[in-house]
């Protein structure tokens, strides 16, 4: 079975400027120095977490998801993140991951942030998402996601929990155990990619982007700092971790709607 080379990028956004994040992007991404198949951004990464939709938002035939397109086929990696996008009149915090052939796979957040308003201003997910990246399943989730461990229950429909985010320092001991424990319930890698620095509402992060592996351990952590991390997910590890511990077999069902 293949290993999943994966690099999380942990980054202070430029609030409301999308030229100037995709163009940091760019150059981060440009200077990687390790070869990968799967580059994270983290939610909203060319806007900052903003309720100012009407303002920010493009189409997927603009210029973030060109860029997005761009990227993953000059670097060979699929390249994901969440953005602002306008579709049918109504406003989606959309993941969007974009293959090096040009193909992309999208999920709109579900679980909308009440405490900023965001579901006043953008229309909620309704439909679970999971793609298929160099023979492992990806399922990809957005921030306040996080907090609902029904939505992301792991039916044996993936191998590999994608979170952007941003979230806030305040409650950042929630974030690194939230993101535990989702791998560990759910036998499975987890990724989380969050943002540093202070917003345009003074809100202040504290990144702590990992990567943890299905028994919960940590992989890979940026910490506070702003940068870049890889490392290689293997799928024999968890396959015969689950084939040894199939608590998923013991899972109870229920049905969401």
């Amino acid at each position: 079975m293949p290993t999943l080379a994966v690099t999380v990028v942990q980054a202070e956004l430029c609030w409301h400027d999308a030229v100037r994040n995709r163009e940091h992007f760019s150059a981060v991404i440009g200077g990687l120095q390790e070869a990968t198949d799967l580059i994270v951004l983290p939610e909203m990464f060319t806007t900052g977490f903003s309720m100012d939709a009407a303002n920010l938002a493009e189409s997927m035939d603009g210029d973030s998801v060109r860029w997005m397109r761009e990227t993953a086929a000059g670097c060979n990696a699929a390249v994901c993140g969440s953005l602002i996008i306008a579709q049918e009149q109504q406003f989606y915090n959309r993941f969007i991951c974009a293959f090096p052939s040009g193909e992309l796979h999208c999920y709109d957040k579900r679980h909308l942030f009440r405490l900023a308003g965001e579901q006043n201003h953008y229309a909620p997910g309704e439909t679970l998402v999971t793609f298929e990246l160099n023979g492992w399943r990806v399922c990809p989730m957005v921030c306040y996601d996080l907090r609902f461990p029904a939505w992301s229950r792991n039916r044996d429909s993936y191998d590999l929990l994608l979170y952007v985010a941003n979230w806030p320092q305040r409650r950042h001991h929630a974030w690194e155990t939230l993101l535990r424990a989702r791998a560990i319930e759910n036998l499975s890698y987890v990724a989380g990619v969050n943002r540093t620095g202070k917003d345009g509402n003074d809100i202040p992060y504290k990144g702590g982007s990992s990567i943890i592996d299905y028994l919960g351990e940590t992989l890979v952590d940026l910490g506070n700092r702003t940068g870049t991390a890889t490392t290689v997910l293997d799928l024999d590890q968890l396959g015969a971790f689950r084939d040894r511990f199939a608590f998923h077999k013991d899972a109870d069902n229920f049905t969401l709607t």
